[in-house]
């Protein structure tokens, strides 16, 4: 019989969470991972760069998904309209997560370190979703402005979806976010 398990970054997702629980996201050692996770400290190096990369495995998938979704709108559309068009695919993605999203979200909030990379990786993000807007044909300052809103709306909906028992509830919240900066918005 084999000794390969499939699914070894998977693996090793799941023991560093288990870890970063147990002892402290601190505390605990990329060895640490590999031997929870069955593997050698080499494996780890083959699917994470570092432990903090650990939490943000799936930043690749969202970024695609949320860029498809603007690709994929109505040529027609604002670009708010547009950044908005992702928000399906990633309230997909989002919905099986859910349980690692509150445990990961903790683990964020209380280390410094990892916090810092999440601002980096959204700031990227945000990047990413500007230039995709102005490929579309969106002036240089309406992308800026639709990017940074989509993703303000984003962390607001998700920042209350970690708070929900239902995981499939991101979607109906990132719709009440956006409602909800439209009034901001309303001239009054």
């Amino acid at each position: 019989m084999s000794r390969w398990k499939p699914d070894a970054a998977g693996r090793l997702s799941k023991a560093a969470l288990e870890l970063f629980v147990e002892q402290g996201y601190e505390a605990t050692t990329v060895a640490e991972i590999a031997e929870r996770a069955g593997l050698t400290k080499r494996t780890f190096f083959r699917h994470f760069t570092d432990k903090r990369e650990v939490l943000f495995a799936g930043t690749g998938e969202l970024e695609s998904r949320w860029l498809a979704g603007i690709a994929e709108a109505d040529p027609d559309a604002t670009p708010l309209a547009a950044v908005c068009g992702g928000f399906d695919s990633i309230s997909e993605m989002f919905a099986e997560r859910h349980a690692f999203a509150r445990v990961r979200s903790s683990i964020v909030e209380g280390n410094p370190e990892v916090k810092e990379r999440e601002l980096i990786k959204m700031h990227r993000l945000t990047a990413e979703i500007e230039d995709a807007l102005v490929q579309r044909g969106a002036p240089a300052h309406a992308a800026k402005l639709a990017a940074q809103a989509g993703v303000t709306v984003f962390h607001v909906a998700f920042g209350r979806w970690l708070q929900q028992e239902d995981g499939a509830a991101l979607r109906p919240l990132l719709d009440d976010s956006l409602n909800e900066l439209r009034s901001v918005l309303a001239v009054g």
